[in-house]
């Protein structure tokens, strides 16, 4: 069959995710020509394109792995030497989990997950939220990240274009990548840069008339918090203003909350939906409400383990049982997602053996991730042509960028001879890679307002790393505007 009568499903041609895009394409590339010795006008690749903790040389919690290696390995619960080298709370949380699953982990789950690892997911809402009680176990699904949570979702309300979201701008590409997929409807609301990217109800009432205008029932809204890529955090009053917003235009809130334990602002605390859903007086106590955590972010940043959940709230009874049946299609979640979910919702308690360790390592990721948030945004502030806003939760920074009007037109001149279309924000990052080995994303992959250029960076890597790209990126907008600016 030749090349141009062979088919992809137009669906999937549409759909584009960024932050493995163009320049992380280009940045393997290039890691590759290093490997084989080439001269490059860099030594290494700063990899600052995706929240990915232990690729960045975050290390992982030493009592989370080592109940998982028993977990894993049953067997070293029968070595006496093993067992003496590991702390006793280890070996009791790993012989505990054992009995519950039979000895192994190598069969499928219940479609939702274990019951045990659910109630653990629970328990962690209730603490959390400060709550006598948590969701209903059968309330809380297991899922291979947050992502699947939102794939389970979507696929169950998005029939089509006659279907529609609201998303925020600047957006994780998944959503619309995922509506893509569904060939549902998109309707945008564009959060304040100006206001510390907060959410303008006004903008949310567009983005309901412009999906009528389309002809589509508006059935989600989507919101993020704490902010990627904007690194922002919601005030109670605003989400307070978003649940009014989904009752009274009857949307399901989607709530993705994956980076809730990090929170950076001094004057700003996590209020989960949930929490501000039911502590709202009738009836907007009754607004439906999908949770999404997962094991990928926080502190733990154990992404290869794709472990998470979604918690269900004031869902109806016959699109419940519709998302149950789609979770029984997808089989189950992979078995050690779901027990590091259990770990990351059940941490050593201050009279447990590993206490004392965990908490120090715990504390040490959060406040190394903490002061890299405040030096990044306050060194980005200090280069010409970029403004960011504080970091105040979550892994990334999304500065904007202003390129002098000759480097616009460089662009186009490079689009129009290469017949490409690269957006200008795009080509400043691959220019930015191509000399420095920075990494990042631009600003178009994520959508953005118009007539704006911004770039996403983490905060992840090691603060060495962390100073050495934010030099770059100096030296390379100096140059910029020393070339460009007339």
């Amino acid at each position: 069959m030749s090349a141009a009568a062979t088919y992809v499903n137009p669906r999937v041609v549409e759909a584009q995710y960024a932050v493995r895009g163009l320049i992380p394409t280009r940045a393997d590339a290039l890691k590759a020509k290093l490997a084989a010795g080439e001269p490059l006008p860099f030594k290494e690749l700063i990899y600052c394109n995706i929240g990915n903790p232990q690729a960045l040389k975050q290390q992982p919690l030493s009592f989370n792995r080592q109940v998982m290696a028993l977990v894993d390995a049953p067997m070293l619960l029968d070595n006496e030497a093993v067992v003496a080298a590991l702390p006793t709370d280890v070996v009791a949380r790993a012989r505990e989990y054992l009995s519950k699953i039979g000895g192994k982990t190598g069969a499928y789950t219940d479609s939702i997950g274990y019951d045990w690892a659910r109630k653990a997911v629970s328990d962690f809402i209730a603490k959390r939220d400060g709550t006598a009680e948590g969701p209903a176990i059968g309330d809380v699904v297991l899922t291979d990240g947050a992502s699947t949570g939102v794939r389970l979702a979507m696929t169950t309300l998005l029939a089509g274009p006659e279907d529609g979201v609201l998303i925020p701008i600047p957006q994780y590409p998944l959503y619309t990548a995922q509506i893509a997929l569904l060939n549902g409807s998109c309707a945008m609301y564009y959060l304040d840069e100006s206001a510390g990217w907060a959410i303008p109800t006004v903008d949310l009432t567009r983005g309901i008339d412009t999906l009528k205008h389309k002809g589509a029932t508006p059935r989600m809204l989507v919101v993020i918090n704490p902010g990627n890529p904007t690194g922002q955090v919601l005030t109670r009053e605003t989400m307070v203003d978003v649940v009014k917003f989904c009752y009274h235009n009857e949307l399901l809130l989607l709530a993705d909350e994956v980076y809730q334990e990090n929170i950076y602002s001094t004057t700003k605390h996590f209020h989960s939906f949930r929490k501000v859903i039911l502590g709202m007086e009738a009836p907007y106590n009754t607004t439906k409400c999908i949770s999404l955590h997962s094991t990928s972010k926080g502190i733990i940043g154990e992404c290869g383990r794709r472990g998470g959940y979604f918690e269900m709230l004031n869902i109806p009874h016959a699109l419940k049982e519709q998302l149950l049946k789609m979770c029984s299609i997808n089989l189950c979640s992979n078995v050690n997602g779901q027990v590091m979910t259990a770990l990351m919702c059940t941490p050593p308690a201050e009279t447990d053996a590993s206490y004392a360790s965990f908490h120090k390592e715990y504390t040490t990721i959060f406040e190394s991730l903490k002061a890299r948030a405040v030096h990044l945004a306050q060194e980005l502030n200090t280069i010409t042509g970029v403004t960011c806003n504080p970091v105040e939760g979550a892994m990334y920074a999304f500065p904007r960028i202003r390129l002098p009007a000759a480097y616009v037109a460089h662009n186009d001149a490079l689009n129009h001879a290469n017949g490409t279309t690269i957006a200008v924000d795009a080509r400043w990052a691959l220019e930015l890679l191509e000399e420095t080995g920075i990494v990042v994303v631009p600003g178009s992959g994520f959508l953005q307002q118009e007539g704006t250029l911004h770039f996403r960076t983490t905060i992840l890597p090691p603060a060495e790393q962390m100073e050495h790209m934010t030099a770059a990126i100096r030296g390379f907008m100096d140059k910029i505007y020393a070339k460009y600016q007339h």
